[in-house]
């Protein structure tokens, strides 16, 4: 997805560099003058598209709105006065959808208070399925994470202690970043999540031999949820990734689930998206993937 949106001034710019009225003018001199005239008209709009793209998002109480606000983190909380234990909910490749605020509604019938998180709005983006090179990248994602905990933690309600963290395709590998020993941003209060569950995650990143792998010691629990017939985040990714970390504390676990495709924990059928990838439910994968999210959950979030 382009970011660049043309504006008066910017079909100026372009209109002024056209070879014709270079040619017609027949001036070096006067074209020089062009080319620094359009250079300033579009200056602007370059440095808006580069500051598109920010670091970290924080949060405070002027960017939390209620669910379904379109804030960039809708606060859900369970009934009662808490504190609650927490999880952070990161959307996938496509923004927060109702698949997303249907996750943030069953947590808290769970008994958790959950913060989904917007990455996208506030860095004029909309999607970044069709390019894993695509901006905001996972690792970036994993420190708006990190910042909704601190912002978190500074609320009655939040049980500060008792924090986790779910992703969905994308923002499963964003949750895998989280799971990084080196990731925490100790530096503002920043500290690992108690739970970390990845749904469908890209479990091996690296794109074009860039060394962006989710690989290295874990300082948190990881509960990875796949299906066998993911033809869009493989099932072996992940299985090579389980065996890559065995050998730390914090071993992740996972499940994969035979026939399920990719989003098999959504509420639409299966069908095959502009790529050729499927998507869609996958019942009895599905209802068991409630299960398992639960009791991973409660029990490092509930029983501590």
């Amino acid at each position: 997805m382009s970011l660049w949106k043309r504006s008066d001034a910017g079909e100026a710019a372009i209109a002024l560099l056209s070879p014709t009225s270079m040619l017609e003018e027949g001036s070096m001199r006067y074209t020089t003058l062009l080319a620094t005239a359009a250079l300033a008209l579009a200056l602007p709009f370059i440095l808006a598209h580069c500051a598109s793209v920010p670091g970290p998002l924080t949060y405070d109480a002027n960017s939390v709105g209620k669910p379904n606000s379109g804030a960039p983190m809708e606060l859900w909380l369970p009934p009662g006065t808490g504190p609650f234990p927490a999880v952070v909910v990161m959307h996938g490749c496509a923004g927060v959808r109702d698949h997303h605020r249907g996750w943030a509604g069953r947590l808290t019938e769970w008994g958790y208070a959950a913060a989904l998180l917007d990455s996208f709005h506030r860095r004029n983006a909309n999607s970044t399925c069709y390019n894993k090179m695509s901006n905001p990248r996972p690792a970036l994602l994993a420190q708006d994470a990190f910042n909704a905990a601190i912002y978190l933690r500074t609320l009655p309600t939040i049980q500060p202690d008792h924090i986790g963290i779910i992703g969905f395709s994308r923002g499963g590998s964003t949750a895998l970043f989280t799971a990084l020993a080196s990731g925490a941003p100790t530096d503002r209060g920043g500290r690992p999540f108690q739970a970390v569950v990845a749904y469908y995650p890209g479990c091996l990143l690296k794109v074009r031999g860039e060394p962006e792998k989710i690989l290295g010691e874990p300082a948190s629990d990881v509960l990875i949820l796949i299906g066998e017939n993911d033809d869009w985040t493989p099932a072996p990714d992940c299985l090579k990734y389980v065996e890559l970390q065995s050998g730390f504390p914090h071993a992740p676990t996972i499940k994969v689930y035979p026939g399920a495709v990719h989003s098999f924990d959504a509420a639409f059928r299966v069908y095959v998206d502009q790529e050729g990838h499927m998507q869609g439910v996958h019942p009895e994968a599905r209802a068991d993937s409630f299960v398992m999210t639960k009791a991973y959950f409660d029990a490092r979030l509930k029983s501590k």
